[in-house]
């Protein structure tokens, strides 16, 4: 169904006969939290966010080069048989709740002395993959390097049984070792300071090695996907086939095989042969969730290219461009700074690309390339401050978008550790602003700002020039320090996971 009035998004999979109401948010739980004055360290703030395709694991990635994972625990919990669940008139309401699960040290600084560049140990992108045999596997990358990575449990093995005779003999008598020490203290001795007594043992057994009750937690690398990226690594993105995925930098976008690593394919390239006349570059790429020949990639300029992997080696022409046309008389210093998008996803079904460039979130339809169904204003307040955010680098920042599973919704973040949750059905005026914090309502926007954007109308929101400097169209002061650029949506249920520098913070409704 087609988005009508208020520029309201719409989803394809989903018919509903009225709009469902707004969702009423509340906190979960958050890991990390910052105590009163606490000076957070740049390697602990967090750098990306992502669920696996059951939602039942969450992974977070730092500037410090750690990946740490979680795991959701009131999933696990028994309720009963099927039958007494059956039987029940109520349904059984989960609070989600994750726990923490294990970190690794994905990658560490390097320096390149060929380039003389210092590479920073920064996780830019995590990605899942497939799980197999209760294993979790997983993709981490950094500016240059991306890393394949196996998480299992594995049963700690001890030794159960050792030569009960030995303990009758002083075997070392530096050791000090009373007859019937435990077997583990006697397996440490014998490695380090066995000698054999005088006429030797008279009977000798090897030691027996069995898997008790207690398991560990192994990361262990199992691919090491590198020197393919002239440019820093912008993203990367699993192909649903379960075999390959891409690697986006500035200029080029690689497709790899996850059992090759010392090779990649090269599929799109936009650098000129005079690099004066670069005029973009590639910002993110992401494979479409169904067709593992379609890849969306966006760009600097604000488009968005369709290509087909069937079509050619290298794609050098996309299917379908999306891309909206500049008003007459709307150009400034900073439209083509502004109009960068710097985050694209899909939603689940396939049906819609989510864009979300520095002002605005926006809705596109792959049946309609001609402009977006929705556009989301999400601080339109700071326009007027556009020069203040150009001199002070955060019109650079990267903010990233996410849907929800069943398409209904869509959520960005922004400044002051704040993030706003859209309606994107037909009709649908839901716009939520919170705040990653224990109270997230506690900056909600009364008056909720209508998209910009409808089917029906090329109007754009007039410019309220009599805003404060320093303040919202709320009236709460916002601050460009603290920023919410990392969010994922729960891939089956209305559960946020966001970042506020080195704190996790989770929300259901």
């Amino acid at each position: 169904m087609n988005g009508k009035g208020g520029g309201d998004g719409a989803t394809a999979s989903v018919a509903f006969s009225s709009v469902p109401p707004p969702l009423e948010w509340k906190f979960s739980q958050v890991f990390g939290e910052r105590t009163a004055g606490e000076e957070v360290q740049e390697v602990d703030i967090i750098s990306a966010i992502e669920f696996n395709n059951s939602g039942d694991h969450l992974a977070t990635g730092d500037r410090g080069g750690r990946v740490v994972l979680f795991e959701r625990t009131d999933a696990k919990e028994k309720h009963g048989s099927r039958k007494d669940l059956e039987s029940l008139d109520y349904s059984i309401g989960r609070h989600p709740e994750f726990r923490y699960k294990t970190e690794f040290q994905s990658h560490e600084p390097e320096f390149d002395y060929l380039k003389s560049l210092e590479i920073e140990e920064k996780i830019n992108k995590i990605r899942w993959c497939q799980t197999s045999n209760g294993a979790l596997f997983l993709l981490s990358t950094n500016d240059k390097t991306i890393k394949f990575w196996k998480v299992q449990e594995k049963k700690v093995k001890k030794i159960s049984e050792m030569n009960a005779d030995s303990l009758q003999f002083t075997v070392c008598p530096s050791a000090n070792l009373p007859n019937g020490a435990c077997s583990e203290r006697l397996y440490t001795y014998l490695n380090n300071d066995f000698k054999f007594p005088p006429g030797g043992f008279p009977t000798l057994r090897l030691p027996v090695v069995v898997a008790c009750q207690e398991t560990s937690l192994v990361a262990r690398c199992r691919r090491v996907f590198a020197h393919a990226h002239d440019y820093h690594i912008n993203s990367i993105s699993n192909n649903s086939d379960g075999e390959t995925f891409v690697s986006a930098d500035d200029l080029r976008i690689n497709l790899w095989n996850l059992e090759i690593s010392n090779q990649s394919f090269n599929i799109v390239d936009v650098k000129p042969a005079n690099m004066e006349d670069l005029t973009e570059v590639i910002t993110s790429a992401e494979f479409h969730p169904l067709q593992c020949n379609t890849l969306a990639y966006s760009s600097s300029k604000g488009s968005i290219r369709l290509i087909d992997l069937r079509q050619s080696a290298l794609c050098d022409y996309h299917s379908k461009l999306f891309e909206e046309h500049e008003t007459p008389g709307s150009r400034s210093f900073f439209t083509e700074i502004i109009a960068s998008i710097s985050d694209i996803k899909f939603s689940k079904d396939g049906r819609h690309i989510l864009s979300r460039d520095y002002m605005t979130l926006k809705l596109w339809d792959l049946n309609m390339d001609s402009r977006p169904v929705g556009t989301f204003q999400v601080h339109e307040y700071l326009r007027p401050k556009l020069c203040d955010l150009y001199e002070n680098d955060s019109i650079f920042d990267k903010f990233e978008c996410c849907l929800s599973g069943d398409g209904l919704r869509i959520a960005t973040g922004s400044y002051s550790n704040l993030f706003r949750i859209f309606g994107c059905t037909s009709g649908s005026t839901e716009a939520t602003t919170l705040e990653a914090s224990k109270n997230p309502m506690r900056r909600q926007i009364q008056s909720p700002a209508r998209p910009a954007r409808s089917l029906g109308s090329l109007t754009r929101v007039v410019r309220r020039g009599s805003e404060s400097p320093g303040v919202d169209a709320n009236g709460n002061s916002y601050d460009f320090t603290t920023k919410l650029l990392h969010l994922a949506w729960h891939p089956t249920e209305n559960s946020i996971a966001c970042a506020a520098a080195n704190s996790l913070y989770m929300y259901y409704a």
